[in-house]
């Protein structure tokens, strides 16, 4: 008799903040995986994650980490500069993969990826987590099953200038390491990119995981007293258009959330700070009974819910509830064509661009 197997042996790949805030959690508190190692060059910071979270086994070298049998699962955590290239590794070793969004920095290691994995038989899911909101969650699936045909949707992005107030106060006190494997040069300083692959990839991911597939983005950058905000307007394969703000930072709160009007409803949605762990307010409007419904979404861990459904699809062969990696791939498309609008003033399509952004 086969016993069939209940819990996914999972691997995490750099001991970094992105980790610690939320990945290491999640493999401990997910019902069906267990975090079996972890990585990274930085000893002294290795050792500080092994004594708090207590993995399996650890290894300061990624080959050798892959080489393990037992590991069947790689939760990719290091820079966005990184990511294909570690995301390779593990494919040519038999790894499934959950790779931190970005999936990368230009399109065509993105494409080049999604070619590699498409006859391995390895899953890749991009930790795009705000699709495990049980908010946005519920907004799709009214989107899908009863809305009707889309007409428009609005959606924002709007990193406060009050943020690392709020963070400090509710994230783990991350741990660094000056011997930790940073990219060359300092990519933070080109605020453009910085900000379009950091937070751009979730207000991108947003607009295409409720709207569709988007065609074309005409975009405008603006930039004062030290904020950047970007306004895009979206072409929707569907015929639906959309308006995409990404600002960062408002002299407010945070400010995240979207609007959506349909055929037969429509959908709004405020989404909070996501270290708070708090699903999204979502309100449907559905005129087939002429209510509005209201889901409470008590159970927003986003990333321990993402690890989940990663392991139901290794697992249970469950449909995919992540992004995959032609989403992966349209987003780095949608991000290069926001910046090559901004640069040229034209309209652009997803299409035609190349490069990174």
């Amino acid at each position: 008799m086969v016993v069939k197997r209940t819990t996914l042996n999972v691997a995490v790949l750099g001991c970094g903040p992105i980790s610690q805030y939320g990945h290491f959690e999640a493999c401990r508190r997910a019902r069906n995986a267990r975090l079996y190692a972890i990585c990274d060059v930085a000893e002294d910071l290795l050792n500080r994650m092994a004594e708090i979270h207590q993995p399996v086994q650890t290894y300061n070298d990624y080959d050798k980490m892959l080489a393990d049998p037992e590991v069947e699962a790689v939760i990719i955590g290091i820079a966005d500069q990184f990511h294909v290239e570690a995301a390779h590794k593990a494919i040519e070793a038999g790894k499934h993969v959950l790779v931190e969004k970005p999936l990368g920095v230009t399109v065509e290691e993105c494409e080049e990826l999604q070619r590699k994995a498409r006859h391995s038989g390895c899953i890749v899911q991009i930790g795009n987590m705000k699709r495990f909101d049980p908010g946005i969650a519920y907004a799709k699936q009214f989107i899908d099953q009863e809305m009707g045909e889309m007409l428009a949707l609005k959606a924002w992005y709007c990193d406060s200038t009050y943020r690392y107030t709020v963070t400090e106060n509710v994230q783990p006190m991350v741990q660094l390491s000056p011997n930790a494997l940073r990219p060359e040069g300092n990519p933070k300083l080109d605020k453009l990119r910085y900000y379009m692959l950091t937070h751009g990839s979730h207000l991108v991911d947003t607009a295409r995981f409720l709207g569709g597939e988007i065609n074309s983005v005409t975009a405008w950058n603006t930039q004062k007293f030290g904020a950047y905000n970007w306004f895009v307007t979206v072409q929707y394969a569907s015929g639906a258009i959309g308006h995409l703000d990404l600002t960062v930072a408002v002299r407010m709160d945070w400010h995240e959330g979207f609007q959506i009007y349909g055929e037969h409803g429509s959908v709004i949605g405020k989404t909070y700070n996501p270290w708070l762990f708090k699903s999204s307010d979502v309100e449907v409007f559905s005129s087939r009974d002429g209510c509005y419904h209201r889901p409470l979404g008590e159970d927003a861990h986003f990333f321990k819910l993402q690890v989940e459904a990663f392991a139901n699809t290794i697992l249970e062969q469950a449909p995919m509830r992540g992004a995959n990696l032609e989403d992966g791939v349209a987003a780095m498309r949608a991000m290069v064509a926001i910046a090559r609008s901004v640069e040229s003033g034209d309209t652009v399509k997803l299409a035609d661009v190349t490069g990174g952004v």
